[in-house]
């Protein structure tokens, strides 16, 4: 009895962890014969498991969908992943699945091995997020209703608000999800203007039906986090520039987040950044701030604006001297 339970579970670890399986890989695999395995998969099917077959030589077994969850069957290095991964959700970034992240994170901590429990209590002892309460916040719903929409190629209807606050209608071929940091954005075709945009999500309020379904077109680009990083640092603003940074991409990179600008590699030792603003001097001030040497590459005007803010520093710290006071004039006395 032992042993059979012991197969079950190893049966229903292989099921999960491919897509599908022959009946005489499943065999191979457990050291048993086929009829043993076809035992076996009815036993999983009457504790629930929805274990769908196709007969055949190129038919075999595949792990479905059922009404309900069935227990879930994970090696170490993905129990570990998930408590990781629901720990950081339950910091926040998607507003209304905190409060489910930690039900969850409750139920598996308790079920798992001693081993890798100090390993997750140890991260999350020994780690501090810096996901402060600021910034915006997704409806998890809303998040779910664009990626479904995605997955569905399904036109989308829904009402958007500009970073001006303008208010407007939009009805779109969703492409894909990028999150970035604490923001997530949707990358979709624009059916009335004929375009591609990205919508940040926080922004979004669907306004169902949705629909129809549409043929998929090819993306607007290969890289997606470069496009949207590109078009939300860059792209958006009235004012863009070209900085040489001396120092690695990979540095840079630790610094400056997508959502401020792209970084390009040039060689080992510099790499390229591609930023915008609304003006100049704050373009200016901006790199300043990176901490990074830096060469203006464009526009030629930010070096302008550059040495005019340097002389403004230099004036700061050496300011001119103060005029002498001016005696007042002395009136002379009338001729006698």
């Amino acid at each position: 009895m032992v042993e059979t339970s012991a197969r079950l579970l190893r049966l229903l670890s292989l099921l999960q962890a491919h897509r599908e399986w022959t009946g005489a890989g499943l065999a191979d695999r457990l050291g048993v014969t086929p009829r043993t395995v076809r035992r076996d998969i009815e036993r999983l099917r009457e504790l629930g498991y929805p274990v769908h077959s196709a007969p055949g030589t190129a038919g075999g077994y595949q792990l479905g969908a059922g009404a309900e969850l069935p227990p879930l069957l994970l090696d170490d290095e993905e129990a570990v992943a998930v408590a990781v991964g629901l720990r950081t959700a339950a910091a926040g970034g998607v507003e209304g699945i905190e409060e489910t992240s930690v039900r969850a994170l409750a139920k598996l901590e308790q079920v798992l091995p001693h081993r890798l429990r100090r390993r997750v209590g140890a991260l999350n002892a020994f780690t501090v997020p810096m996901l402060g309460a600021a910034g915006p916040r997704v409806d998890a719903a809303t998040l779910t209703e664009l990626a479904n929409a995605c997955r569905d190629s399904q036109r989308l209807r829904f009402a958007y608000a500009s970073h001006e606050g303008t208010a407007s209608r939009r009805v779109v071929e969703p492409h894909r999800l990028v999150s970035a940091q604490r923001r997530w954005y949707l990358v979709a075709w624009d059916v009335d203007r004929a375009d591609w945009r990205t919508f940040r999500a926080d922004r979004i309020t669907p306004t169902p039906p949705h629909g129809p379904r549409f043929t998929p077109r090819p993306g607007p680009a290969a890289d997606l986090a470069a496009y949207v990083s590109r078009g939300v640092s860059t792209d958006a603003y009235a004012e863009r520039a070209t900085l040489v940074l001396h120092a690695s991409a990979e540095e840079a990179a630790q610094r400056i987040g997508p959502s401020v600008g792209v970084v390009e590699p040039l060689d080992d030792h510099r790499c390229l950044l591609h930023t915008g603003a609304h003006r100049l001097d704050v373009l200016v001030v901006h790199a300043a701030l990176l901490g990074f040497d830096f060469e203006v590459r464009e526009p030629p005007a930010l070096t302008d604006a550059v040495r005019e803010l340097r002389d403004r520093l230099t004036r700061a710290l050496h300011p001119a001297p103060a005029a002498p006071p001016v005696s007042p004039a002395v009136p002379e006395p009338p001729a006698g």
